[in-house]
C-alpha cells in the first residue's frame, strides 16, 4: 500500500509499504477513504523528531470501510463505514470507565511512562503505524471505531477522529457556559472549531487571537471578536485591548489551542532546533530530561484570563523543564485543565449534532482535499500557513 512515511526533520515521503494484517483477535483492518493532516503532525515534522524513527507511518485522523475483523470484534463487519479515534483504548479498564480513554490501562506505553497508544505518533505513544495510508490496522476495534450511517460524505464525520472531540473537550474543560466569555489562542483547526463550539454552548463573548490574516477574517465572519497579534507592539497593549471588551477583568476562560509551535522564546526555539540536529539517542535524552517548549502562548493565556478563571490547554507541549509562573498562577487562583482529548468520552454528545443543519460547519471546514501523493507538499504548506490552508484531507 501507499503511505506517508517519516524519514527525518521536514523529510516526509509517500512510499510503498507492506499492507497491514490482523495481529490480534480484537483488530480490524480499515480501508481509508479520507485521512486528515493535523497540527499535531507538524510537531513530528519539526519539534518531536528525537522520538521518531525513519519508516514511521504518520497520521491519526481516519475514516474508511472495514475490510476485515478479528474474532473478538462482534460489533463490526466488512463493509461497515467507520471513523477511527486517534487514541487506542479498550473501553473496559478503570480509566476508560472514567471517560479517560487517553489514559487507558490496557494500551498505556509503560516503557516510556506515557498514556494510551496513539496512531502515527512517536515511540512515546507506541509508534503505531498511522492513518495517512491506504489501509490501517486498528487495535481494540471492538471499542474504538464509530459506525457511521450511509449517505453523508466523509467531510461530515471525519472530524470525529480528532478535531471535534479535541475542541469540544477544550471548551468543556474551560467551563464555558451561557453568558460567559472565552478567549481562544490560535485559530487553526482546533481553535476555529473551539470558537464555534463555545458559541453553540452559549458563550456571550468569544475572542479569537492569531496573526494569520485569513484565519482572523474567517473567525470575524463567524461572530468572533478577533485580535491580530501583529497589530500590537507589546503584549501589554493586547492585554489592555482584551480587558476593554471584558469589563476590565479579562475573559472567564482561555483556551490555548497553540501549544509549543507558538512564535516565542528564541532560547526555546534554539533548544528545539538543537535537539533536531543531534544524533537521535542524544536528542531523545535531551528532550526527556531537559526539553523546553516555546511557551509564549501559555504565558499569554495566564496573563489574559481573569482572576479566578480557567485555563484549558489543548495545544501540545513536550518539554520536561518548562518554567511556569507559579506566583501568578497561585495569586490569580487559576484552574488549569489539559490533556489529549478522550474521544469516546465526547462522541455521544457530538454525533447527534452532525445533522443536516450542520451547526459546526463541518461540511465547509476542510479547505484542501488532496491526493495522498501530495502529502510532502501539504505538510510544508500547512506549516507555512499558505494558500488559506486550515484543514487538509488526503484521499488515498
Amino acid at each position: 500500500m501507499r503511505a506517508t512515511v517519516w524519514h527525518g526533520k521536514r523529510d516526509i515521503r509517500v512510499e510503498t509499504v507492506p499492507d497491514p494484517v490482523i495481529q490480534e483477535p480484537t483488530d480490524a483492518v480499515v480501508r481509508i477513504t479520507s485521512s486528515g493532516l493535523c497540527g499535531s503532525d507538524l510537531h513530528l515534522y519539526e519539534v518531536l523528531t528525537p522520538f521518531m524513527t525513519p519508516g514511521d507511518i504518520l497520521g491519526h485522523e481516519a475514516i474508511g470501510i472495514v475490510e476485515e475483523t478479528g474474532s473478538e470484534v462482534p460489533g463490526l463487519s466488512p463493509g461497515d463505514r467507520v471513523v477511527v479515534p486517534f487514541q487506542i483504548a479498550c473501553g473496559s479498564c478503570v480509566m476508560c470507565g472514567q471517560g479517560l480513554q487517553t489514559q487507558c490501562e490496557t494500551t498505556q506505553v509503560r516503557e516510556h511512562g506515557m498514556g494510551a497508544r496513539l496512531f502515527g505518533y512517536t515511540k512515546l505513544y507506541g509508534a503505531v503505524p498511522g492513518a495517512q495510508a491506504e489501509y490501517l490496522r486498528v487495535p481494540q476495534a471492538h471499542y474504538g471505531p464509530i459506525k457511521l450511517p450511509e449517505g453523508p460524505g466523509d467531510d461530515r464525520f471525519v472530524l470525529l477522529s480528532d478535531v471535534l472531540p479535541t475542541a469540544w473537550q477544550a471548551v468543556r474543560y474551560a467551563d464555558v457556559r451561557p453568558g460567559s466569555s472565552v478567549a481562544v489562542l490560535g485559530l487553526g483547526p482546533i481553535g476555529t472549531m473551539a470558537c464555534r463550539i463555545a458559541r453553540h454552548l452559549g458563550a456571550d463573548l468569544v475572542i479569537g487571537i492569531d496573526h494569520v490574516p485569513d484565519r482572523l477574517e474567517r473567525a470575524r465572519g463567524e461572530g468572533v471578536e478577533v485580535f491580530d497579534l501583529d497589530a500590537f507592539d507589546h503584549e501589554k497593549e493586547l492585554l489592555a485591548a482584551v480587558r476593554d471588551v471584558t469589563d476590565g477583568r479579562g475573559p472567564d476562560a482561555v483556551v490555548d489551542a497553540v501549544g509549543t509551535e507558538a512564535h516565542g522564546s528564541p532560547a526555546g526555539r534554539l533548544a528545539q532546533q538543537a535537539a533536531g540536529l543531534m544524533p537521535p539517542r542524544w536528542a531523545e535524552k535531551l528532550m526527556q530530561r531537559a526539553g523546553v517548549d516555546r511557551m509564549s502562548a501559555l504565558h499569554l493565556a495566564i496573563a489574559l484570563v481573569r482572576r479566578g478563571g480557567t485555563l484549558s490547554v489543548s495545544g501540545v507541549y513536550g518539554g520536561m523543564t518548562d518554567p511556569m509562573p507559579m506566583l501568578t498562577l497561585f495569586d490569580k487562583q487559576l484552574q488549569i485543565r489539559m490533556g489529549q482529548a478522550n474521544v469516546r468520552r465526547w462522541t455521544d454528545d457530538i454525533v447527534p449534532l452532525l445533522t443536516d443543519d450542520d451547526p459546526f460547519g463541518v461540511e465547509r471546514f476542510v479547505t484542501h482535499h488532496l491526493p495522498l501523493d501530495e502529502a510532502p507538499n501539504a505538510y510544508e504548506l500547512f506549516q507555512k500557513k499558505q494558500d488559506g490552508v486550515l484543514k487538509v484531507l488526503f484521499r488515498p
